[in-house]
């Protein structure tokens, strides 16, 4: 079994979770030490065999517990944070036991990826996960270069001290006006999420020491709808501008910045971003119209 661990708030550990780590034959754990926290803290006892498995012994790992598979046994895999093989060890084990034939199932739990995604307020209908960036500043350029024009949200890991080199090769092959959102020890106590565009994060990331687990959530490339657009001055374009502008509205609501917001909207509408401004200026004259008219009577 795939056991999905808290990313950060062991109240997030589902009871199921517990259940499992107690009953397990064999419990495969990345930090063993960061394990027995873990079911101290649920107050769990371990009745099976606790060992190791961690990317440097996966491989050898794998074939072990493939064997007590075999015989029948019930095996938890369980990772630091987060899901077992997602930018975590575990594939290896998975790959393994699917191609030998054997059941693979999953207690879901807590991801970073999903919940830096959720909380960003950027497009959500369609998005990639491209984990960690290449190490060497190279490399990551190429690699960023490649994505330059991926229209769906990015979502990406980073080490915090690589985080003011990765924005600012961020901002160089996407451009400084991407949205973007920085999430930091998301449900930990020092929780910190930081909205902006790439060039604000890049500039902000340079003037401050940065600590814990970052992901990074940054808009797709704005594109062009294949849909034709109303024309100016008709009742279809004055009905699209005013969905435009209340979708923004609502969002400064729930505390996303305008910025962002507008980047979002535009995406998901595939219209230009200017439109959506031109939308969102127009309703507030419109406001402010209403509010003379409402003076003089």
């Amino acid at each position: 079994m795939l056991c999905g661990a808290p990313i950060g708030d062991v109240r997030d550990a589902s009871p199921r979770l517990g259940e499992v780590l107690a009953r397990a034959d064999i419990v495969a754990a990345e930090d063993t030490r960061r394990l027995r926290r873990l079911t101290a803290a649920l107050g769990v006892t371990i009745t099976g065999r606790v060992v190791s498995c961690f990317d440097a012994n996966e491989s050898s790992r794998a074939d072990f517990l493939l064997s007590h598979l075999r015989a029948g046994a019930t095996v938890a895999l369980i990772t630091d944070a987060g899901m077992p093989a997602v930018s975590d060890p575990g594939f290896r084990v998975v790959a393994a036991a699917v191609t030998a034939g054997v059941a693979v199932t999953v207690v879901p739990g807590p991801s970073a990826v999903t919940a830096a995604l959720a909380v960003s307020g950027l497009p959500t209908d369609r998005w990639v996960f491209e984990g960690f960036l290449p190490r060497r500043p190279g490399e990551r350029r190429s690699r960023l270069a490649e994505l330059a024009g991926e229209r769906r949200t990015l979502v990406i890991l980073e080490a915090p001290h690589r985080l003011p080199a990765t924005l600012d090769d961020l901002t160089a092959a996407f451009g400084p006006d991407r949205a973007a959102v920085m999430c930091r020890e998301l449900t930990k106590t020092w929780e910190e999420i930081v909205r902006d565009d790439l060039g604000a994060l890049a500039a902000w990331a340079r003037e401050r020491e940065i600590r814990g687990e970052i992901t990074l959530v940054v808009a797709g490339r704005p594109g062009t709808s294949s849909q034709p657009q109303p024309q100016p001055g008709t009742p279809a374009a004055a009905v699209l501008s005013a969905a435009l502008a209340a979708e923004v509205a609502a969002r400064e609501a729930a505390g996303i910045p305008r910025k962002t917001a507008l980047v979002a909207v535009a995406a998901e509408h595939g219209v230009p971003r200017r439109f959506v401004y031109d939308a969102v200026l127009a309703a507030k004259n419109d406001r402010s119209r209403t509010d003379r008219g409402h003076q003089r009577g």
